[in-house]
């Protein structure tokens, strides 16, 4: 991936990931894969798990994002990403609100700092 910047994938509602996609994010790898995964009510919480799963163990991808109520399906999934890259970021969709309590790379991330840290 010489010269070439990470992908970001995103793994959301059609609404979600047609947005994305009509931004321009949709990518195939050399392996014909892509780098989304549209959420439909009748998708196996298990396809979900494994498209996350897959995607953090692309090199060519740098950022995730996920509907933070899909985010809540796969929950033990995202708890156990450490790595910094790809990043996981929740967002929200039309339908659920963006919920920072939900969260837990916020969560982690507010672990890192106390108060006199923000002063």
């Amino acid at each position: 991936m010489a010269g070439r910047g990470k992908l970001i994938a995103v793994i959301g509602d059609e609404d979600t990931v047609t947005g994305f996609l009509l931004g321009g994010i949709g990518e195939l790898n050399k392996n014909r894969h892509p780098n989304f995964l549209v959420v439909e009510k009748d998708t196996p919480i298990n396809e979900i798990e494994d498209t996350f799963r897959q995607f953090l163990n692309r090199d060519d991808i740098g950022i995730i994002l996920i509907n933070q109520y899909i985010a809540e399906m796969v929950r033990h999934a995202l708890d156990a990403h450490q790595r910094s890259i790809p990043a996981v970021l929740e967002i929200p969709s039309k339908e659920h609100p963006y919920d920072a309590t939900k969260d837990s790379i916020l969560r982690r991330a507010k672990g890192m700092f106390t108060a006199e840290d923000l002063r």
